[in-house]
C-alpha cells in the first residue's frame, strides 16, 4: 500500500537529514511523524520515525547529564507560561530588547552598549493594571547568529514583539534580516486576524512592532518606514526614558492579545477587582464559569453582571456575552 506522503514531507525530510542540532532535529522528527498519514502503508515508516525520536531524546538526556547533575545545562527551548500571556522580544543586535525587559519587569538582564551581550533567554513579569504579562528577553538574531532553541521559543509564545532601533539608520535593514531568518525556520510574522499560512509547515505568529529608542534624535523617518513595511501590524514608538510610551506598550500587549478581564464576587459582597478571570474577547458567562472549573459550569443556574452598559446586578444566562471589566456573580 503506497504511503501517499505530501510534498512538504520530503522537503522537511531533507532538512532533517542535514540538521546537526539535536534539539532542532528532534522537533523536525516529531513534525515528520505528525505529517504522516495514518494507515497500513506508513506503519513501518511511523515505527522507524518513532525509533529515531526515542534515540534523539536519549541523546539529549545523555548530553544534559554527561557532566553530572551538578553541571546540568538547562534547555532554553521552553519557558513555562505565566500571567495573562507570553510575549517574546526579538530583534537584531543592540536594538534595546534587554533595556525594555529591565525597565518593565523585575528581571535583571545584562544591559550593555555592545552587541551580542544577551546569550540566553530571560523571563520577567510586566504589570498592566490588574494583570501581568510575561516578557522574554532573547539573544539577537542576525546573519551571523541564530540560536537553534529560538525556533521553539518563538513558536510557543502568544505574541512576538519585533524590536527595531530607531536611532540606527540601518535599523529596518537589520530587521528584514530577522524576518528572513524566521521565514527560513517556517515562522511568519503577522497581525491578529491574519489567516493561517498557505504553506503547510509555516506558522503565523501574532506580532507587534516596537520602534525602540524613540525621542532620541530624528526617529520619525524610520518609524514611517516601519509603518510602510508593516501596514497591518500594531506599531509603537518606545523609549525607556518616556513613561507614556511604556504605558502604551503595556496597553498594546493587552489589545493585541485580544483578551478581557472579568472579576467575580460573592453574593452580597463588594467586588475586590483583583485576580480577574482572563477570557478571549467575546467570551460568555459559561466561558467564565468553565475557566473556574468544569463542575462549576455544570452547577450554574444563572449569573448577575455589573458593568458598562448594563443594569447593576442584571440577571443573565449562560450565553450572555461579557465585556472587559465586567463583575460577575455566579448563582448555583
Amino acid at each position: 500500500m503506497p504511503a501517499n506522503l505530501p510534498p512538504q514531507y520530503y522537503e522537511l525530510e531533507r532538512e532533517f537529514r542535514a540538521e546537526r542540532d539535536t534539539r532542532e532535529k528532534l522537533r523536525m522528527a516529531e513534525e515528520l511523524l505528525a505529517m504522516m498519514p495514518k494507515h497500513k502503508g506508513t506503519d513501518k515508516l511511523q515505527a522507524d520515525m518513532k525509533a529515531k525520536i526515542s534515540k534523539l531524546k536519549k541523546d539529549l538526556e545523555q548530553k544534559d547529564h554527561q557532566h553530572g547533575a551538578a553541571a546540568h545545562v538547562p534547555a532554553h527551548d521552553h519557558i513555562d507560561k505565566e500571567g495573562a500571556g507570553q510575549v517574546i522580544l526579538i530583534g537584531p543586535p543592540n536594538c534595546g530588547k534587554s533595556s525594555l525587559v529591565d525597565v518593565l519587569t523585575k528581571a535583571k538582564p545584562l544591559v550593555a552598549d555592545y552587541p551580542y551581550s544577551t546569550r540566553e533567554p530571560l523571563a520577567g513579569m510586566m504589570v498592566f493594571e490588574t494583570i501581568q504579562f510575561q516578557l522574554i528577553d532573547t539573544p539577537p538574531i542576525s546573519s551571523e547568529l541564530y540560536e537553534p532553541y529560538m525556533t521553539n521559543l518563538i513558536r510557543a509564545a502568544d505574541i512576538v514583539a519585533l524590536v527595531c532601533d530607531l536611532s540606527d539608520p540601518q535599523g529596518t535593514d537589520a530587521l528584514m534580516v530577522v524576518i528572513e531568518k524566521l521565514r527560513e525556520k517556517r515562522i511568519l510574522l503577522g497581525a491578529a486576524g491574519d489567516p493561517p499560512a498557505e504553506e503547510h509547515r509555516h506558522i503565523v505568529k501574532k506580532t507587534m512592532v516596537l520602534g525602540h529608542k524613540a525621542f532620541e534624535g530624528d526617529f520619525e523617518p524610520i518609524l514611517a518606514r516601519l509603518r510602510t513595511l508593516f501596514p497591518s501590524l500594531t506599531i509603537l514608538a518606545t523609549s525607556i526614558l518616556d513613561d507614556q510610551s511604556l504605558d502604551a506598550f503595556r496597553r498594546g500587549v493587552f489589545e493585541v492579545m485580544n483578551i478581557m478581564r472579568v472579576y467575580t464576587k460573592h453574593i452580597g459582597e463588594e467586588p475586590k477587582l483583583v485576580d480577574p478571570v482572563i477570557l478571549r474577547r467575546g467570551g460568555t458567562v459559561a466561558d467564565a464559569a468553565l475557566a473556574i472549573h468544569k463542575e462549576f459550569l455544570a452547577k450554574l443556574k444563572f449569573a448577575k453582571v455589573w458593568g458598562p452598559g448594563k443594569f447593576d446586578g442584571q440577571r443573565v444566562q449562560h450565553d450572555f456575552e461579557l465585556t472587559d471589566g465586567d463583575v460577575i456573580e455566579f448563582h448555583i
